[in-house]
């Protein structure tokens, strides 16, 4: 079975492609051509399901209070400061989806607050990424026990079925396929 930050890394994996398809619709966004509602639609959906519902909440929930039980202060910490990031970060989703509407509508304003939300998010998130792999994972690897890294990924494969119910990670992963394709397609 795989450990716990290995399951988070693979999860970061997956959330960076999604930034490079975010960051091909901001570039369409800022060069005036049309974008569908159903893209910006998707790309939320799939940025509130995954990256937060999913991914943010199994740290939050589980990785984090363990880690604080382990003697990683959450106040001044590593902790603290990924916990304001993902507060960042939702506030950046929200924007993005509050002028989802006027962006594909090609308001200037909306997709103006849209893009800026856009680039925000894409940016604190691969650098907050970055800050998870290379600090507070190496962190949990030293700290957390082999046997405590299984019983936490079966935790989280607890909370993710969960999480995700009705809609299971294979139908969200068969959309994100789906919506790479079309963000591709439309590139070209």
């Amino acid at each position: 079975m795989k450990s716990a930050t290995q399951v988070l890394r693979e999860e970061h994996d997956v959330i960076l492609e999604m930034l490079d398809a975010l960051d091909a619709i901001a570039h369409r966004v800022e060069t005036g051509n049309e974008v569908s509602l159903q893209v910006l639609t998707d790309l939320h959906e799939f940025f509130v399901l995954f990256a937060d519902r999913l991914h943010h909440e199994k740290e939050e929930d589980l990785l984090f209070p363990f880690l604080e039980r382990k003697g990683v202060p959450r106040a001044g910490g590593p902790l603290g400061r990924m916990l304001k990031e993902h507060e960042e970060g939702r506030a950046f989703v929200k924007t993005m989806a509050t002028n989802a509407q006027g962006c594909a509508d090609r308001e200037e304003s909306a997709r103006k607050s849209w893009l800026t939300a856009a680039r925000g998010y894409a940016n604190l998130l691969r650098n907050h990424i970055w800050k998870e792999n290379e600090v507070l994972f190496q962190i949990a690897e030293r700290l957390i026990s082999p046997d405590e890294q299984t019983m936490l990924a079966k935790e989280f494969a607890k909370v993710e079925g969960e999480k995700l119910a009705p809609e299971s990670r294979t139908e969200l992963k068969q959309k994100m396929e789906s919506l790479l394709r079309e963000i591709a397609a439309t590139a070209n």
